[in-house]
């Protein structure tokens, strides 16, 4: 069993939104960490069809079972399946005399969010459940992650988990995309899935993109809006302390939620050693990955950002308003060359507005 460090903190009474990818771990997660709870499972087509037809029996059924005082969360599994209960839960989180609390657990806001749903008006803290982080692997290989990738069950594969990773490819997530947005032409979006499988950790142009996939630049902006709803995908936005001619201050860059789909996605054959352009993008993957776990379970404030000169000099990511500046190559040997985003962005642009020194710059190198 892998011991996953995401403590939520959760006190007695304060219910909570859970969110991730499908297979990132969410349920096992819960089932260890509460597993005196009550479960209700919407996985499952008898119960979703129930509380689909008549939301009402939750209210109906928890109120049944008595005023004792809630020690424990109640557990909905898959909870974008089934929007009408989120009224039913705002109601008792308001007015059932034993103060139940709720973790609802989901893999998707997209239906939510395009329906109106109660998200419950701030009465429930929201979460992330990512895929494994360093601290989380039962040990250390990073050909293992650019090629598996950080879904446990992939990550954890004793060979290069091809055939899992197409799976979830054509079994879950196609699948999952289209029940999600009711796409009926899935042609467009497996091609747009390709096209942005190569601007993975790129800025990332839409006409592009729109080009590649023989879509327009609207679908393609709703495709990347699909994928972060389904959290599938992330963007990063620049980082601009002060106006300049100089900085791109508008194009994010965007990021698949794992490594090893991204591999599969592009069409790669499994990495068999660390050098090469190729490594090197899926090793800044992997640096974003784990940036993101960080700011995640331990529920940090900071943006994740990068800094671009339009002259090509950049730094990879960019926190805390500039305090932390990150540059990642894979290489076994650092050069002056390497260094030189760094260096603009401590000597140029940003060091009057950002006060940065070169001894707070940070280089990640493997």
């Amino acid at each position: 069993m892998l011991n996953r460090i995401l403590d939520l903190h959760l006190p007695q009474g304060q219910s909570l939104f859970l969110w991730g990818a499908r297979k990132t771990g969410k349920s096992t997660y819960l089932k260890q960490r509460y597993p005196h709870s009550q479960w209700i499972d919407l996985l499952k087509n008898d119960v979703l069809l129930r509380y689909i037809k008549e939301p009402h029996l939750l209210r109906e059924e928890l109120l049944a079972q008595g005023s004792v005082e809630a020690t424990q969360p109640i557990i909905i599994d898959e909870i974008q399946k089934a929007p009408a209960l989120l009224d039913e839960i705002h109601w008792l989180i308001e007015n059932d005399p034993a103060h139940p609390y709720f973790i609802l657990c989901g893999s998707s806001l997209r239906r939510l969010k395009h329906e109106g749903a109660n998200l419950l008006g701030g009465r429930a803290w929201r979460q992330l459940f990512l895929p494994l982080c360093y601290p989380e692997m039962p040990s250390f290989d990073l050909l293992r992650i650019l090629n598996n990738g950080l879904i446990p069950s992939h990550y954890l594969s004793e060979s290069v988990a091809q055939k899992s990773l197409q799976a979830y490819l054509t079994d879950y997530l196609i699948p999952e995309v289209q029940w999600e947005s009711r796409i009926r032409e899935l042609s467009s979006f497996t091609r747009f899935l390709d096209a942005i499988a190569f601007s993975n950790g790129e800025m990332l142009n839409m006409s592009n993109v729109a080009r590649e996939a023989s879509v327009g630049v609207k679908t393609v902006q709703a495709y990347v809006d699909l994928l972060i709803d389904m959290l599938l995908g992330y963007l990063i936005f620049p980082f601009a302390k002060s106006e300049s001619r100089q900085l791109i201050t508008s194009t994010p860059k965007f990021y698949f939620f794992d490594t090893g789909l991204t591999r599969i996605l592009r069409g790669q054959a499994a990495i068999t050693q660390l050098k090469g352009p190729e490594v090197g993008h899926a090793f800044e993957h992997y640096i974003f990955l784990e940036l993101l776990a960080y700011k995640e379970i331990h529920n940090a404030l900071f943006k994740i950002q990068y800094w671009r000169t339009k002259s090509g000099l950049e730094v990879d990511f960019i926190l805390d308003k500039g305090k932390v500046a990150i540059e990642v190559k894979c290489t076994s040997t650092v050069e002056k060359t390497d260094l030189k985003g760094l260096i603009a962005f401590a000597n140029g642009d940003c060091q009057d507005s950002c006060r940065v020194k070169q001894n707070r710059l940070a280089l990640l190198a493997a």
